[in-house]
């Protein structure tokens, strides 16, 4: 019987077509570097062909590897629903899921709903990414993840979506500084203090600046950062003020600082809080019970939800 390519193979195989590096590859599958390249030579063997042309310095597609990468991605998907659609016959929110979830959710809104969850559904395995959101909706919509927690507005084609809270935004600024004679914040309120902000490309970021003309009327200072933590050291530092969620100040990142925050008078002034999954995914009722549960224990549901 003539051997095919396995599951195991096919995730090696698109790891590296994406990183186009062994280590990085094989790190982002949780193996060695050795390991990942021995599987692709295997796999490489049963198709009598090669995936990639390998030099000491890169790692490049063939014609035959690039044309590969949609079939290898389409048949890890329709497994990923099967199992979707066995797991979904038995208990709700039972078993393994693997969530993504974005750093500026992660760290502020896990530890308030975990031991609840925990409670709840003591028969949930919760697996848990937490990288930036295009990263985490790549990998979804691979298979490689169930599902995504994350922050609207962002493009979500294809993809099914519960929104289940609002998180106000908040500026934050020294203590002592002339915003806090104000109850509510406005654009215009904020003067021409400079604006801190994470790099570009972060969806808070561009969360941020939608809400309203805050780019046309401040300077804006873009950190390389990804960590809403770093971004209030520098506004205690005296280097300007900064918008955060509120589900971070709820959670103590001003703990300990000199710093102070106001909300903004607009109702406009906010992120979606959203799960993500699958169209084709069989597990959308478990998902939804998920949105269900976090809306209850956060209680801030999105407005008409």
């Amino acid at each position: 019987m003539q051997q095919e390519p396995t599951i195991r193979q096919l995730r090696h195989f698109l790891s590296l077509a994406e990183h186009f590096h062994f280590g990085h590859a094989a790190e982002a599958c949780l193996i060695t570097q050795s390991s990942l390249s021995a599987s692709i030579k295997e796999l490489e063997g049963i198709l009598g062909a090669s995936l990639f042309e390998r030099t000491k310095r890169s790692v490049v597609l063939t014609p035959l590897g690039r044309r590969m990468i949609d079939g290898a991605r389409d048949v890890i998907g329709k497994l990923e629903d099967m199992t979707d659609m066995v797991r979904a016959a038995g208990q709700p929110l039972a078993g393994e899921m693997h969530l993504g979830v974005i750093p500026t959710i992660g760290p502020f809104l896990l530890p308030r709903v975990m031991p609840g969850l925990r409670d709840a559904y003591p028969e949930l395995k919760l697996y848990l990414r937490e990288e930036p959101t295009h990263a985490l909706l790549r990998r979804l919509k691979e298979g490689e993840l169930d599902l995504v927690l994350m922050a609207l507005p962002f493009e979500t084609e294809n993809l099914d979506l519960m929104e289940f809270a609002n998180d106000p935004f908040m500026v934050v600024f020294p203590r002592g500084h002339i915003l806090a004679a104000f109850e509510t914040m406005t654009p215009a309120r904020m003067g021409d203090d400079t604006l801190l902000v994470l790099e570009q490309g972060n969806c808070l970021t561009d969360q941020t600046l939608a809400m309203g003309v805050l780019e046309k009327q401040h300077s804006i200072e873009r950190f390389h950062a990804t960590s809403l933590h770093t971004l209030v050291q520098m506004v205690d530092n005296g280097l300007g003020i900064s918008v955060l969620p509120k589900m971070a100040v709820d959670a103590g990142i001003l703990r300990g600082l000199k710093l102070d925050f106001r909300p903004f008078s607009s109702p406009r002034a906010n992120r979606r809080i959203a799960l993500a999954w699958r169209k084709t995914s069989r597990r959308a009722e478990e998902f939804r019970l998920l949105g269900t549960f976090l809306r209850d224990e956060l209680g801030t549901p999105v407005s008409g939800a």
